[in-house]
């Protein structure tokens, strides 16, 4: 066959080491050599010996996720061969965590992570309502996190002098050292909702860094997810 469809560009290529890869913008792969895990139908291609299951959570886990709508569909991916995971058509990235950091992410926004990785589902401090993206994953560990983001994300750096206000429909997540708390205000709502209640922002103080989404997740999306 020939065209541009067959060209180099979209053509894989065989993994030269075991892990997780960026294969383009909407799509990473996982060359598979024991197991990883990755969120429930996010599997669009494989080959090699691979099995999927269904990870479970447990009782705890299953309870915490009617509750707060955060937890994670997981399923493990054993043997050895290659995966392609997407959702969506979203951006994918890759985020490297080491022993001693975490990274708290919205669970909308997970896609695959290495096995060694750990993770638990956490009330964001200082939220004492439920919404969009105050229950969140803090993953621990070393290993690789992928992602999918709706457009390309903003990375704002956090400092004592200068805290960052975000959305809490739009955030993707935050490294660790950040204090969080919900900021309230009137006038913001006013101007941005027609004056229909409080606009409610995420406040991060310390230091690090807030990834934010070029978008605000509709409430139609959010009971998909």
């Amino acid at each position: 066959m020939k065209g541009d469809l067959f060209s180099s560009e979209h053509m894989v290529q065989p993994a030269t080491a075991p892990g997780m890869t960026i294969e383009n913008a909407k799509c990473i792969k996982y060359a598979v050599n024991g197991e990883m895990h990755a969120r429930q139908g996010a599997m669009v291609a494989y080959r090699g010996n691979l099995r999927f299951e269904r990870k479970d959570q447990g009782v705890g886990g299953m309870l915490k996720r009617a509750m707060t709508g955060e937890g994670l569909p997981l399923m493990a991916v054993r043997g050895q061969g290659e995966a392609w995971f997407a959702h969506e058509a979203q951006n994918c990235f890759v985020v490297d965590v080491d022993p001693g950091d975490e990274f708290t992410v919205n669970g909308r926004n997970v896609l695959c992570f290495d096995a060694s990785l750990s993770y638990r589902i956490a009330t964001v401090k200082g939220a004492g309502i439920t919404g969009g993206g105050l229950f969140n994953s803090v993953f621990s560990g070393h290993g690789k996190l992928g992602l999918v983001c709706e457009g390309n994300p903003l990375v704002i750096p956090v400092s004592p002098q200068y805290p960052v206000y975000v959305d809490t429909d739009a955030v993707v997540g935050w490294t660790a050292g950040l204090n969080t708390s919900l900021h309230r205000s009137q006038s913001l709502g006013s101007m941005l909702r027609g004056g229909s209640g409080e606009a409610v922002q995420l406040m991060l103080e310390g230091q690090g860094h807030v990834v934010v989404r070029p978008s605000e997740a509709t409430p139609q999306k959010a009971q998909q997810h």
